[in-house]
C-alpha cells in the first residue's frame, strides 16, 4: 500500500487559526464520523484544547452498529469528553444538539449570570476534513450559512454563525493529522474521505476496503456486489475489485474489467451507507488505550 502523508500548507495555516481563535471560544465541538472515530482524532486536539470546554459528536452514527457507538461513547465520556450519537437526518437531530451543546456551555454561562452579565454562548466546531463540520452548523441554523461538500477542504477560513440568541458557532477548516505514521488509521480516513481521492491510488484504497469489509460482513457485501470472489479463498484485493466490475458491468472491450470505475463505486457507495453499517475501530485496541 502507499503510504498516506498528506499535509498541505493550508493545514499548517488552519492550526495557527484555531490556536488564535481559541481565545474567543467557551465550548469546543468535536465531530468525528462514528465508522472511524479515532483515525479523526487529531492528536494536535488535546494539545490546542486541553484548557477548554469539550464535548463531541459521533457523525453519521446511523452508518455505524449500534453497539460500536455505545462502546466508543463509553470509552471517550471515561476520558471526560460528552458525547452524543448525531444522524443530521433526524427530526430531533438540532434540537438535541443546541441542548447538548448549551448543556456543556452551562458552567461559563453560570460564572457570567453571577456577575449579572448575560453571556451568549461561542463554540468552535472542529474535526479532520469531510466529517461534517459545515452540514452540522447548517442544520443547527436552519439555513445554508456553512459551504459545504463532498470532498474535504471546502472550508477554507473561519466563520461565525449565529444559532440563536444565546448561542454562537465557528465552522473552521478541516485540520487532518499533521503526520500520518500510522497507516491502518490513514487507510481509514481515506476509506471515509477526509483524505482527497485524487491524491491517492483509488484502485489500491476501494480494493484494501473490499478486502476489508469482507472480513466484517461479508454477507453485506456479497448482496451488494454479487460476482465477487468467494469469502473462503481470501481474495486479493485486485479480485475483488474485478469481482465489482463484473457485478455491474463495467466492462471495456476486450473483455477487460474496468477496475478503476469499479473503485469509484464502492468508494461512493461505502460512504453512503449503502453497503452496510460498520465501524474499523474498537476502543479495545492498543491504538485507542494509547490515544
Amino acid at each position: 500500500m502507499q503510504t498516506i502523508n498528506w499535509y498541505p500548507g493550508h493545514m499548517t495555516k488552519a492550526r495557527r487559526s484555531l490556536e488564535e481563535d481559541l481565545k474567543l471560544i467557551d465550548v469546543v465541538v468535536e465531530i468525528v464520523d462514528a465508522r472511524a472515530p479515532l483515525a479523526c482524532r487529531n492528536p494536535d486536539f488535546e494539545e490546542l484544547f486541553r484548557s477548554k470546554l469539550r464535548v463531541m459528536l459521533l457523525n453519521k452514527s446511523d452508518l455505524a452498529p449500534q453497539s460500536s457507538n455505545k462502546a466508543w461513547a463509553r470509552y471517550f465520556s471515561a476520558a471526560g469528553i460528552s458525547v452524543m450519537e448525531y444522524v443530521s437526518v433526524n427530526s430531533s437531530a438540532r434540537k438535541n444538539a443546541v441542548a447538548f451543546i448549551e448543556k456543556a456551555g452551562e458552567p461559563v454561562l453560570k460564572k457570567y449570570r453571577e456577575k449579572g452579565v448575560s453571556k451568549t454562548l461561542r463554540a468552535m466546531v472542529v474535526g479532520v476534513p469531510n466529517v461534517g463540520k459545515s452540514t452540522f452548523i447548517n442544520k443547527l441554523a436552519g439555513v445554508v450559512r456553512a459551504k459545504t461538500g463532498d470532498k474535504p477542504g471546502v472550508t477554507r477560513g473561519k466563520q461565525w454563525v449565529r444559532i440563536s440568541p444565546y448561542l454562537e458557532l465557528m465552522d473552521t477548516p478541516g485540520l487532518l493529522w499533521g503526520k500520518l505514521d500510522d497507516q491502518q488509521l490513514a487507510k481509514h480516513l481515506a476509506y471515509i474521505g477526509s483524505i482527497r481521492d485524487d491524491i491517492m491510488n483509488v484502485e489500491e484504497i476501494a480494493g484494501l476496503l473490499l478486502c476489508d469489509l469482507d472480513s466484517i460482513c461479508p454477507d453485506d457485501l456479497r448482496a451488494r456486489y454479487k460476482k465477487l470472489p468467494s469469502a473462503e479463498s481470501l481474495p486479493a484485493p485486485e479480485a475483488m475489485l474485478e469481482g465489482v466490475a463484473k457485478s455491474r458491468g463495467f466492462i471495456l472491450s476486450g473483455g477487460v474489467c474496468d477496475t478503476e470505475r469499479a473503485a469509484r463505486i464502492v468508494l461512493d457507495e461505502f460512504r453512503a451507507g449503502r453497503i452496510a453499517k460498520v465501524c474499523f475501530e474498537s476502543p479495545s485496541v492498543p491504538e485507542a488505550e494509547n490515544a
